[in-house]
């Protein structure tokens, strides 16, 4: 599944993984050495996250209930700790991603088909 900005119709990342469940939460990037600057991780429900143990800075976006992005976070270095109260959902990309992709605060973002339905953010516009 890809991850696209609807303001721009432009694809953020084109290789998305999920984090749903609890396991799959706290797991999120650890034990990765990197991140492809094509893939993404969305992890739901979350407004918080930490780089504790992780070996690389990664661009993060906090969207809310409706997949627009509340807070914007570039080069979150590890051993760093990001939160967004009012978000839904984190969307974890290689550091530098943001700096390619024009995604602003208010942007709606939303998952091209397939998507998972236990995902509740994210979801394209009507």
């Amino acid at each position: 599944m890809v991850l696209v900005n609807a303001r721009s119709d432009v694809t953020i990342a084109s290789d998305v993984s999920l984090a749903l469940t609890r396991a799959e939460r706290n797991r999120g990037l650890l034990g990765r050495d990197s991140l492809d600057p094509s893939a993404a991780l969305v992890i739901s429900p979350c407004s918080s996250i930490h780089t504790m143990f992780m070996r690389f800075p990664i661009d993060v976006i906090f969207v809310d209930r409706d997949g627009r992005a509340v807070r914007i976070v570039r080069d979150l270095a590890p051993w760093r700790i990001a939160v967004a109260l009012r978000a839904h959902a984190v969307i974890e990309l290689a550091a530098g991603s943001l700096r390619t992709h024009d995604v602003r605060v208010g942007d709606e973002l939303h998952l091209a088909p397939p998507f998972s339905p236990a995902l509740k953010v994210l979801r394209r516009p009507n």
